[in-house]
């Protein structure tokens, strides 16, 4: 089987994602010679290789990367995982984290570990992904803070301006401030309650039985495998990663 024939863009995906890219008939200024197959290249390394080994097909690696460093600083990952995650289900919000581990090339940052989302455990280094997925199991909105974070600070960002009715979590996301601020946006919170907690608030347990969805999604997400082990040295071409696999789970 040959590079071509392991593309992962189908025709109908790839219509879906070309009106927001950059460098094409549309833009002033030089062309992409072919935005697709660079889009496929940068899919080729999402998926597990090594820059450096990016087959000739592409083109050269160096300038690949270049690219795709130049697009993450411009943002145009984030605006085709934004156009593809406009979902109009607005019932569930579902908010959780994973721990990344960081292999020992992604140190070494210009600003330092902490401003490149790398802490330090007892596992070795290591990012952490905070997530916000709605009913459909699809991530919309995430960030990335070092790996020994706590959970419950991010999720006030998360949910912010993202209508629903429900907002799950585990016990992670048991506090008051969390729980005044979903109740502000009109929706129920359905969170276990911390053990240590003296006021205890009712659970839906029926609900609560759909967190399941968003531990899929960290699932397929990770089958990315730079998604599932940070080989990047800078936080924003890490999340531009997690970004195109995100996008590549709306496109599924």
């Amino acid at each position: 089987m040959g590079v071509l024939d392991r593309l992962v863009l189908r025709d109908e995906q790839w219509e879906r994602i070309a009106p927001h890219i950059i460098g094409d008939e549309r833009t002033r200024g030089s062309s992409g010679r072919d935005n697709r197959m660079f889009v496929e290249a940068v899919l080729w390394i999402v998926t597990g290789s090594l820059w450096r080994d990016l087959p000739e097909v592409f083109g050269e690696w160096n300038s690949v990367f270049r690219r795709f460093s130049r697009w993450s600083q411009k943002g145009i990952w984030w605006r085709m995982f934004a156009a593809m995650s406009d979902d109009p289900d607005f019932e569930y919000l579902i908010v959780d984290s994973t721990i990344i581990r960081a292999h020992q090339h992604a140190a070494g940052g210009k600003k330092g570990a902490e401003d490149q989302a790398l802490g330090r455990s007892r596992g070795g280094l290591s990012t952490k992904i905070h997530m916000v997925v709605r009913g459909l199991g699809c991530p919309v909105r995430f960030t990335l803070t070092a790996g020994q974070k706590g959970d419950a600070p991010q999720a006030d960002a998360l949910i912010e301006g993202l209508p629903a009715k429900v907002v799950m979590g585990d016990t992670a996301y048991d506090s008051d401030r969390l729980r005044a601020e979903i109740a502000g946006k009109g929706a129920v919170a359905v969170i276990p309650n911390n053990p240590s907690r003296a006021k205890k608030y009712p659970l839906d347990k029926d609900l609560y039985a759909q967190r399941h969805l968003i531990e899929c999604c960290f699932s397929k997400l990770k089958q990315f495998r730079r998604v599932a082990t940070r080989f990047e040295k800078t936080a924003r071409n890490y999340q531009a990663v997690v970004t195109i696999a995100a996008t590549v789970l709306w496109l599924r």
